[in-house]
């Protein structure tokens, strides 16, 4: 039995399912953005983007099972009329104790999980606004006594309320800012695969992760997979696309692109990524010691 709720053609209405599933995928590069207060960054916040990426694989897979065999029918399923009707759906297929234990596992999940974004994006804010880049830098970089980026977390909250409130006059602008929001995660997760495999295929040797032989699919399906989640991103959720149903992500993304190449055309080179920083990146990525070199061709057979 198929439901098509979207009115689109049979085929990508079942791509437009990855819209909320892909979102699990991303998020486990969490990590990479504390590693500057990670020590032995080079090996544990590796590990730590190898390991989410595995746990939100096994564990989302194991998830979707679950739903597949609590979900009932589709007519039940629909008549819910719950914008998140998972709790609906333990109820049904659990019982009221065993539902109500579920969905409070649920809701810890979720509120560790706000406290990880916390933890990470205010680190992203912070190293962004120390490099001057954002409006009122001074400000937003500055660090408590303690040495938390406290104004990066209030930036945040007030954006993330801000944002929250756009759900309250058109649902239609809510689902285009959250989709806008994750457009640029996952671009950028396909345009790292992509670059590694057509720019830089044998290159960062030095790496403690190095993926040997199998580098060059990874790097291809890396860069397939994330073209497709960008696609659902920025496509209408519903056909045929009227004004109330247009998803202006695309439009934002685009705006925001224009904006940053023209940007980059403008503002000197050396104001927003100093050269001597790339030259060390650079150099660090590149450097193959004897131990690394053996290393890598070791996995490589």
């Amino acid at each position: 039995m198929t439901y098509n709720g979207t009115g689109a053609p049979a085929g990508w209405n079942w791509i437009l399912s990855f819209l909320f599933a892909a979102g699990t995928l991303t998020g486990f590069d969490a990590s990479g953005h504390i590693a500057e207060e990670t020590k032995n960054a080079s090996v544990v916040a590796a590990r730590g983007l190898f390991t989410s990426a595995v746990a939100t694989g096994v564990f989302g897979f194991a998830t979707t099972i679950l739903f597949l065999f609590c979900t009932p029918d589709l007519d039940t399923l629909f008549s819910l009329g719950a914008p998140q009707p998972f709790v609906q759906i333990y109820a049904l297929a659990l019982g009221r104790g065993a539902s109500i234990f579920m969905t409070i596992l649920a809701a810890l999940g979720l509120i560790m999980n706000t406290s990880i974004a916390i933890v990470a994006a205010s680190r992203l804010i912070f190293a962004v606004a120390r490099d001057g880049v954002l409006p009122l830098s001074w400000w937003i970089g500055r660090v408590s006594a303690d040495g938390q980026p406290r104004n990066a977390v209030t930036v945040m909250y007030v954006f993330g309320a801000a944002l929250l409130c756009t759900i309250l006059p058109s649902q239609v602008a809510f689902t285009s800012l959250v989709s806008a929001g994750g457009v640029p995660t996952i671009a950028a997760y396909g345009l790292i695969g992509l670059l590694r495999l057509t720019m830089t295929p044998n290159g960062f040797r030095s790496s403690k992760f190095h993926l040997g032989r199998f580098r060059l699919p990874f790097y291809a399906a890396t860069a397939f997979f994330n073209a497709i989640v960008f696609a659902v991103d920025i496509s209408p959720f519903f056909f045929p696309v009227t004004a109330e149903t247009f998803n202006f992500a695309c439009t934002i993304f685009g705006a925001v692109t224009i904006f940053a190449v023209i940007m980059y055309f403008v503002t000197p080179e050396e104001k927003w990524l100093r050269p001597e920083a790339v030259r060390q990146a650079q150099e660090a990525a590149d450097h193959d010691s004897g131990e690394d070199d053996s290393m890598v061709k070791a996995t490589e057979g």
